[in-house]
């Protein structure tokens, strides 16, 4: 299927809505308020989403919407089509103003994750793909650049990528396990994006995560050859009716760097 439309839809919304997210991220007035999980919301999530959704809706109708920042209506789990966005993924570190936040746009069908976007505001770097057309970045360095994940498959030198926000004894046991030397701690899908570009080896999360943390980038991880599953190795689905993913997830660069504990 060619779902270069949507890309290119998302990609235009995904600036647009960074752009938004920078002139709140540059004042001094986030507005900080919580949600009944104790997640943090900021006048950039809201401003974000509302251009996002509307948008997409206005353009594809015949699609569902499941947004982090959107009342859910299951409604969306009759259609083949979902789009699955995080207005803005990784609002600690947006809090503690480190840059390692993103937007992320993608599109389900029949569960599996077939379009992604990731937009990067301060560094100002666009991820894309879908699915049979490959995985891109547009940054400093050019437009359009492939991205391929590495082929290091030497268990004695894998560089990790560990979450800047929630850390995980169980990744540490890996570290520990594996004499992992190389790892460093990063926010939001940015983990996802620095594996699919070669620049990293391997991820592991262990604790729960929401549908719209992982749609997009594991279409960018899939379509740059990486490998992305669930803990237990079975297939992460989206447009799912509960929409927390309970068991954590791998990327891999490779089936080789598979670690267990």
């Amino acid at each position: 299927m060619d779902y270069s439309k949507e890309m290119e839809l998302a990609k235009e919304l995904a600036v647009k809505a960074g752009e938004a997210i920078m002139k709140v991220y540059e004042t001094d007035d986030f507005d900080i308020s919580y949600k009944e999980d104790n997640s943090p919301l900021t006048k950039a999530d809201r401003a974000a989403n509302d251009i996002i959704v509307p948008a997409l809706k206005e353009a594809f109708p015949e699609y569902a919407v499941l947004s982090e920042e959107e009342k859910d209506d299951l409604k969306r789990l009759d259609n083949d089509y979902c789009f699955v966005i995080d207005p803005l993924d990784g609002t600690k570190e947006f809090i503690k103003r480190n840059g390692q936040f993103t937007v992320n746009i993608a599109l389900s069908y029949k569960h599996r994750s077939v379009m992604g976007v990731i937009y990067v505001p301060v560094s100002k770097e666009l991820y894309y793909g879908y699915k049979g057309f490959g995985a891109y970045v547009d940054n400093d360095k050019g437009k359009g650049i492939r991205l391929n994940v590495s082929d290091n498959i030497d268990k004695t030198a894998l560089r990790m990528v560990m979450s800047s926000s929630h850390g995980d004894e169980r990744v540490d046991s890996l570290v520990e396990k594996y004499n992992i030397k190389e790892h460093v701690s990063m926010g939001s899908s940015l983990k996802g994006c620095i594996i699919a570009g070669g620049e990293a080896d391997i991820y592991y999360r262990y604790k729960p995560t929401m549908e719209w943390d992982t749609a997009a980038m594991q279409l960018i991880v899939e379509e740059a050859g990486g490998i992305f599953r669930q803990t237990d190795d079975s297939e992460m689905l989206y447009n799912r009716e509960n929409s927390v993913n309970e068991i954590g997830f791998y990327i891999l660069n490779s089936i080789e760097n598979k670690l267990s504990l």
